[in-house]
């Protein structure tokens, strides 16, 4: 078997309304070899994956997949159906999946849910490896495989801390994105309501507070100074001045770094000068600066308080083992160590016990070693502090927190100013009064972990995600979501989506858009160039000013990747037409139309589905559309929209030559078709139902008709506020019409209104993409000769075809048309335009179907320039 494609599909796609993995898998010889054909392969695979048996599959109960397998299917079902179970098997539930035919004998279209994407891809080779050997007989090492995947899994996923903060999020409805793969920096939510953190820092986490929790000598001033009980002690810069503040404090102290974190570089209990000396050495290895303090008698407390509220409350214990009278120490820390809790890092709930220097030294100082019987219950410690990250337990006792103490450690919280805070209390017990006892705060902590709250040794875990969650979004009901309007279709997408955006800017929104062209923020360009995809989506959602986002979704991107975000208040479908079939899978216009029916589908509850209703398979594809629908038409008398309207449905129309709103028994005027500049008085009827598209998608936004009608007669069909789409220029005693008519159907749209603009003659330079079918580019010449006296035709890119491929099947097109049409192919665009320009004279009518706006512009402006230069004469 062979993959030809695999990727993660990373929002609603053609497949799913959820993250898929797609996979193209080419099954080779096993095409003639179904699953009933190989001897028993039932038994084999239960035995290997004994949880298959829970799967359904399509016979709907358990067992159902093994029931398909014994009665026979083909090798990229059972990829299917492995690669969901090898997830489960590493800790991601997952269930859906799906495996379809292909146009291509042999060759599966294989689609299957994931948590993660890294393991979701990763579990799909191991799958495909897998099945092959299956169908083969040859041996399969299952440790082996789960081994891989779990290593996949430790490297990408996130940790407790950040991950308990995402489910919180995820159970409110609020969307996330991983800014990072490196250091858990996330987004929640959109645009300028977004909040984003790195771990268990916000972006409200003060900067001053963060310096003040990293240097453990200005926390014990701030502290000491506002009367909380602190070690007494002091900052030391040699061993000199450690044995000086010895003398004043006595021991046993404690020595640390000034600036450290996780216990690193920490000694406690230093009894004498020789081991005074050894901490110093470790401690300035982290800092040169070390504070000596006091050793304080009590145990190891955490204090976490989320926005000045204690939340959770955890006694800690270094890392240790407890003798059975039979094992050596090394033994039982080995056996410790085989705890599943314990990983690398801060990966799993608890760490490793990893035995360094220190760890050595402390076991020296109890006149053991590693080979040492230790007596049965007898404790051993083995770290100097009390960390999780460094091998700690942790047990929870929350519910034991005396009122003085929960109010002194959210007082602390205040007096530092950190929004998350984990503070390192030493005391006897948190169940009285500090005064009442030996207590003192040791350190606190910015960024402070979860793992020890959230799953602790013993004791009950606590939900300490949600506060955080409950800090940066207050509002109960608010998702951190800002309005998406979303628009496909085959044509008329980027001026839908630019008209839109006007419409919104122009009653008060800061506008994020993004469509073929550019991406804009608030009506400046920050990127240029096809932005009709889900990285489009996702950069506009990233901005911080964002209100609103408009985005234009094209097909390739849906087959691609999916959606850029997992739902939109607004989905809006135009047409449906003869345009990149044969691409991804998509051979017929059923098939294309199910492809955009994907953004009506993900419109959110309560949203808006937008929808043609003068197109038959937008209207068959209303059985998708989520949340109300809003129908736009150019035929008033529409049965089904007449009918929509009498449910109390709401439509936008043409009626006596205004656009009008109607729902129920209103009809309101929005404004006359003359006064919309984009529709050349009514003459770009294309334009027209474009105009209602965006009116219907801006009402559904909550824009007034006032609002609406504002905006529309304030769009006006140039370079400026909608480059390369219906640009009429008058240039030199001519006329320039710059379109992006790359397919047939948008050029008989555009027909109608290059016949109404008088002229000459009627001059074209054009091309289309080499993907479009030898059809498709055969039908666009024909359709190019009818209209024009002169063709020049271009090639843009070629797509996969050889060079000339696709301007050849232009020119035949056009050259198969009786009639004075003349045609040229000039292959490179900017030559046929400047060719184009040199034929061109006064009274004609030039027709730019082009890539290069700014170009063609830039060319325009030259002309304007010379003839200004030398009137009544030649350009100079």
């Amino acid at each position: 078997m062979k993959i030809l494609e695999h990727r993660a599909l990373r929002g609603p796609n053609y497949y799913s309304r959820y993250p898929a993995i797609y996979m193209r898998l080419d099954i080779g010889e096993l095409e003639e070899r179904p699953s009933d054909s190989v001897p028993g392969i039932v038994q084999r695979l239960t035995e290997l994956l004994p949880t298959l048996h829970e799967h359904r599959c399509s016979v709907g109960r358990p067992g159902g997949f093994l029931e398909r397998l014994e009665r026979g299917t083909w090798a990229g079902h059972v990829v299917e159906h492995v690669a969901l179970e090898l997830q489960n098997l590493i800790g991601f539930s997952v269930g859906y999946g799906k495996t379809v035919d292909s146009y291509d004998t042999g060759i599966y279209n294989v689609v299957y849910r994931y948590r993660d994407e890294a393991c979701g891809l990763a579990a799909g080779v191991e799958a495909v490896d897998l099945v092959e050997r299956l169908f083969s007989g040859a041996v399969i090492d299952m440790p082996a495989i789960i081994d891989r995947l779990r290593q996949v899994r430790d490297a990408h996923r996130l940790g407790p801390s950040t991950a308990a903060i995402v489910a919180a999020a995820t159970r409110r409805g609020i969307p996330h994105v991983r800014l990072s793969e490196e250091n858990s920096y996330i987004q929640f939510g959109h645009g300028y309501r977004q909040q984003r953190i790195q771990a268990t820092v916000t972006g409200h986490t003060d900067l001053i507070s963060y310096g003040i929790a990293d240097d453990k000598a200005w926390t014990k001033q701030l502290l000491g100074d506002a009367g909380i009980p602190v070690p007494r002690g002091r900052v030391c810069g040699s061993f000199s001045e450690a044995l000086d503040a010895v003398r004043d404090i006595g021991y046993p102290v404690a020595v640390k770094p000034v600036i450290g974190n996780h216990g690193r570089g920490v000694s406690t209990l230093v009894q004498d000068d020789q081991a005074l000396s050894a901490a110093v050495d470790v401690a300035a290895h982290r800092n040169p600066a070390v504070i000596v303090e006091q050793h304080i008698k009590g145990e190891d407390h955490r204090l976490l308080v989320i926005n000045n509220t204690l939340v959770a409350a955890a006694r800690r214990r270094p890392a240790h083992v407890v003798g059975n009278g039979i094992d050596t120490l090394q033994a039982l820390v080995d056996r410790e160590n085989q705890d599943p809790r314990r990983g690398i890092g801060h990966a799993n709930l608890l760490t490793r016990i990893e035995l360094d220097e220190q760890s050595m030294r402390m076991i020296g100082q109890q006149n053991l070693t590693l080979q040492s019987v230790i007596p049965e219950g007898e404790m051993i410690l083995l770290k100097p502090t009390a960390n999780l990250s460094t091998g700690g337990t942790a047990t929870d006792v929350t519910d034991d927190v005396h009122p003085e103490v929960r109010y002194a450690a959210e007082r602390i919280a205040r007096l530092v100013g950190l929004d998350i805070i984990g503070i390192d209390l030493l005391a006897e017990t948190l169940s009285r009064p500090l005064e009442e006892q030996s207590a003192a705060v040791v350190e606190v902590n910015a960024g402070p972990g979860f793992r020890m709250h959230l799953s602790p040794t013993h004791g009950e875990g606590r939900d300490v995600g949600r506060p955080v969650i409950d800090m940066l979004f207050p509002d109960s009901e608010t998702t951190g979501r800002i309005p998406i309007a979303a628009v496909t279709g085959t044509n008329g997408k980027t001026t839908t989506v630019r008209l839109l955006s006007h419409l919104l800017r122009q009653s008060g929104r800061n506008v994020g858009m993004a469509c073929t062209g550019a991406i804009e923020i608030d009506n400046h360009v920050i990127l240029r160039g096809d932005y009709s995809g889900p990285l489009a989506a996702e950069i506009v959602l990233r901005e911080p000013t964002v209100e609103c986002a408009v985005l234009e979704v094209a097909r390739g991107g849906i087959m691609r990747r999916g959606l850029g975000f997992d739902e939109c208040d607004v989905g809006v479908l135009l047409n449906i037409a003869s345009d990149h079939l044969g691409e991804h899978d998509i051979h017929t216009l059923d098939e294309l139309a199910r492809c955009k029916t994907v953004v009506i589908d993900a419109v959110r509850p309560g949203g808006t589905a937008v929808l043609n209703a003068d197109d038959p398979r937008v209207l068959a594809g209303r059985e998708w559309a989520r949340g109300d629908i809003i129908f736009f038409t150019l035929d008033p008398d529409s049965r089904s929209v007449r009918q929509h309207v009498r449910e109390q449905g709401v439509a936008f129309t043409v009626n006596n030559e205004r656009i009008v709103m109607r729902q129920g028994h209103v009809e309101a005027e929005v404004i006359p078709v003359v006064n919309v500049p984009i529709t050349f008085e009514g003459h770009a009827r294309f334009n027209v139902a474009n105009a209602l598209a965006a009116s219907a998608a801006a009402y559904a936004l909550g824009l007034s008709i006032a609002d609406i009608q504002m905006g529309l007669q304030t769009f006006h069909p140039t370079p400026g506020q909608n480059p390369g789409r219906t640009n009429l220029i008058d240039a030199d005693g001519m006329k320039v019409l710059i379109d992006y008519g790359h397919n047939a159907p948008a050029l008989e749209a555009l027909s109608e209104l290059v016949g109404c603009i008088p002229a000459r003659r009627r001059i074209s330079v054009a091309s289309a993409p080499g993907n479009r079918r030898d059809e498709d580019l055969f039908t666009l010449g024909i359709l190019l000769a009818r209209i024009h006296d002169l063709v020049f035709i271009y090639e843009t890119d070629s797509r996969g075809r050889a060079p000339g491929e696709a301007a050849r099947l232009l020119r035949e097109g056009a050259e198969s048309v009786p009639g004075a049409c003349r045609v040229e192919v000039i292959m490179e665009e900017q030559q046929a335009v400047d060719r184009a320009f040199d034929e061109a004279s006064e009274g004609d009518l030039l027709v730019l179907l082009i890539d290069d706006i700014d170009g063609a512009i830039e060319r325009i402006r030259g002309r304007r320039f010379r003839s200004a230069a030398a009137p009544g004469g030649e350009s100079s």
